[in-house]
């Protein structure tokens, strides 16, 4: 499976994650952004950059704790909720967050809980 952007196709697994992360780029993330029927809103891309980066440093995905930490640090506390992620990706962070960003799909999905 894969998808195309900007000419390149790109691997995917069944449910649209890339097999590789190291490919992804802004166009990508749109793309897929779409398909999942979301906007990019700044405060999405402040969540899929912060997936993205702490990915760089970690070779591992953030779970949601770690995450809503550092946006209760970057966005305050009142958004630093689950509620308020859900607002932002409303089938849940791993399955859309974490796609987004260019994630491989995270093999426990308790990033969500």
């Amino acid at each position: 499976m894969g998808i195309e952007v900007n000419g390149k196709v790109l691997e995917t697994d069944e449910e649209g994650f890339l097999l590789d992360p190291a490919l992804w780029d802004r166009a990508i993330a749109e793309h897929i952004a779409r398909d999942e029927s979301l906007e990019m809103t700044h405060q999405r891309w402040e969540v899929v950059n912060f997936v993205r980066e702490y990915y760089e440093v970690h070779h591992s995905v953030p779970e949601a704790r770690v995450l809503l930490k550092a946006m209760g640090e970057k966005m305050g506390k009142d958004k630093a909720t689950r509620k308020y992620l859900y607002q932002l990706f409303p089938y849940g962070y791993g399955q859309q967050a974490c796609k987004i960003a260019g994630m491989t799909k995270p093999r426990k999905l308790m990033l969500d809980v």
